[in-house]
């Protein structure tokens, strides 16, 4: 049994134009053959939902950096007395509510005596001007259950920043733009590792392959504990955070590498993709 967990951004889907037809083909066939694809991004539900439909998704997927794993309620069978019914799916919860990240987001720029700009302290308007996104995206990326990005302060360095929300029992990813505070037992390597172990519950028997597919040091936790790590490279080669792992490096940046090497992979598994 072949899964595949992949990042959305710069990996599935274009960094520059966020496109995806390149990749049409190859997940119209994955899905022919039943082999789940599992998004694991740091997109909220509304946005992954949203994806899901357009391209064809219909397995679980993992959001908001790992604080979540949300499961159709079509795939009852991999739930557990873990999950809790939310809406349409079951839900697997590793990181804290939204209401907790709001205030360890204040916790945060108390302890460094910092005023720190959430997405809920930000306008539809404003968010789309630094981000660039449609008006229509900006109302999902605004739509957040588990996590609170914000303005990455120039002042700090990413260390102290990282130090800061430690001591305070977060986690955070910072980044050059916008930062995400996280839960404490969020995590993508995490949730990736729960859902095999679902699929396994299900299928004792079953020989579970996994692939990973990213394009960041984001990825990391994911591609470290998968079988086969895969990385998909920028316009001028991979991310210089993934380098000298030994890990593949697809053929082609965003969509079109995705494409290629999962024909690859596929194809020294003997699965038949035509």
């Amino acid at each position: 049994m072949l899964l595949i967990f992949t990042d959305l951004d710069g990996t599935l889907l274009n960094s520059d134009d966020y496109g995806y037809e390149a990749a049409l083909p190859v997940l119209k066939q994955l899905q022919d053959l039943n082999i789940p694809v599992i998004p694991v991004t740091s997109k909220t539900r509304s946005e992954v939902e949203v994806l899901r439909e357009k391209i064809g998704l219909t397995d679980a997927f993992i959001v908001e950096n790992g604080s979540a794993v949300f499961i159709p309620i079509s795939q009852q069978n991999l739930a557990s007395p873990q999950t809790k019914n939310w809406g349409d799916y079951d839900l697997m919860q590793f990181g804290f509510s939204y209401t907790e990240a709001r205030q360890g987001l204040k916790a945060v720029a108390e302890a460094l005596n910092q005023p720190l700009t959430g997405f809920a302290d930000l306008t539809e308007a404003e968010i789309h001007q630094l981000t660039g996104l449609a008006p229509e995206d900006v109302k999902r990326a605004k739509d957040r259950e588990f996590t609170e990005p914000f303005i990455t302060p120039k002042n700090f360095t990413s260390l102290e920043i990282e130090q800061t929300v430690n001591q305070l029992g977060f986690q955070v990813v910072v980044g050059d733009r916008f930062s995400h505070l996280i839960g404490q037992e969020a995590g993508k390597g995490k949730a990736v590792q729960w859902l095999i172990q679902q699929y396994q519950n299900h299928q004792p028997d079953a020989k579970i392959i996994t692939v990973g597919l990213g394009n960041s040091p984001n990825d990391l936790a994911m591609l470290e504990v998968v079988e086969i790590p895969i990385i998909i490279p920028g316009k001028k080669g991979p991310h210089p955070g993934l380098e000298n792992r030994g890990w593949e490096v697809a053929s082609a940046s965003g969509c079109q590498g995705w494409a290629n090497v999962v024909r690859e992979i596929s194809k020294r598994l003997n699965i038949n993709l035509n």
